[in-house]
């Protein structure tokens, strides 16, 4: 039976932030969570192989605050029964639903069974969706975190929230190199999750090319008439303008952005931010990844203080410098000089 959750409550078109590694981490998050309001937001992808091995520092890409709601940890590997307890944990860590990527078109990802790969496995795909929904449902009904086998190491760190039953999602790409979006969909639609993300790109394509809409489109028509399942889109959307002329024109039930929110919080609203409005976020982003991250923050910021300044008078300089950055003391200098 298909458990919708939060995905119900959501108005149409629904926008949200897609997952990305190395991008939607906590601090990146708060940001657009504060400045951009999406409809939706995913974490990072992360290991349920690790998480089973009892790698406590996984449990970093699961910080999240109140204010990301509704918030959806996102789950990668290729074990079904890593799966189960991964979704365990991410129900007992509060999350407001589970999602599974299988749209990763990472070499190192896919060479091990997992995220795009799956698009070549389908049994293995829908035994996954099913483990993942049995965990779920499972810490629902009262299962510990130690009979469900979750290691040690991570039972230490977690205060188990309220049992609620969390729907599961799934995010992934409309073939693996070539486009076979409708077989796909309907596999994924016999596991009945409550939504679908569909990138609009191969595998084999990673991030090259344009998005196909029009193979979103064939997918939304067979999710609508097929199933109760959402169906959002995802690939070359930089607005909400954007967005929401996307999701009326391919029928879909909302639309995910991804790189379009670099440096741009602001992607969710219909407006663009002033230079001092940019560099104001740049420096709240830099003391609130500070924060939460003493120490260890300033490799990780680089890449979104460089999206920042896009097109700013001084821009080389500026890039150039906070590529340097080791310190929140360094950042601070940069951008006031800059800002003033």
């Amino acid at each position: 039976m298909l458990e919708e959750g939060f995905w119900k409550n959501l108005t149409k078109p629904i926008v949200g932030l897609a997952p990305m590694d190395g991008i939607t981490d906590a601090a990146f998050r708060y940001m657009v969570a504060t400045h951009g309001h999406p409809d939706v937001m995913f974490t990072e992808f992360t290991s349920v192989e690790g998480i089973r091995a009892g790698a406590v520092r996984l449990l970093e890409d699961f910080r999240y605050c109140e204010a990301e709601r509704p918030i959806v940890a996102q789950l990668f590997g290729s074990d079904p029964a890593a799966f189960y307890i991964g979704a365990v944990v991410v129900a007992a860590l509060g999350f407001d639903g589970a999602d599974i990527n299988m749209g990763c078109p990472a070499k190192n990802v896919a060479e091990k069974g997992a995220g795009g790969a799956l698009i070549r496995d389908p049994k293995r795909a829908q035994n996954i969706v099913r483990q993942v929904q049995t965990g779920l449902r499972d810490w629902s009904e009262g299962i510990s975190l130690a009979e469900a086998g979750v290691p040690d190491s991570i039972i230490n760190l977690i205060t188990p929230t309220e049992r609620r039953l969390l729907p599961v999602s799934i995010k992934t790409r409309i073939g693996y190199d070539t486009v076979m979006v409708e077989d796909w969909i309907r596999t994924l639609l016999e596991t009945e999750p409550a939504a679908i993300s569909l990138h609009g790109r191969t595998l084999k394509q990673g991030y090259a090319g344009t998005a196909d809409w029009d193979a979103i489109g064939s997918a939304a028509a067979i999710v609508h008439a097929e199933s109760d399942t959402l169906i959002l889109g995802n690939g070359d959307i930089r607005t909400l303008a954007q967005a929401r002329e996307r999701s009326a024109k391919y029928d879909t039930d909302g639309v995910l952005i991804g790189r379009g929110a670099f440096g741009n919080p602001w992607a969710f609203e219909y407006r663009e931010a002033s230079f001092k409005e940019r560099m104001e976020a740049a420096l709240e982003h830099a003391r609130y990844l500070h924060t939460i991250m003493p120490g260890k923050g300033f490799i990780r910021i680089r890449k979104h203080l460089l999206d920042y300044c896009r097109g700013a008078d001084g821009a080389k300089e500026m890039r150039q410098r906070l590529m340097k950055v080791e310190s929140i003391a360094d950042v601070e200098a940069i951008l006031l000089q800059f800002a003033s």
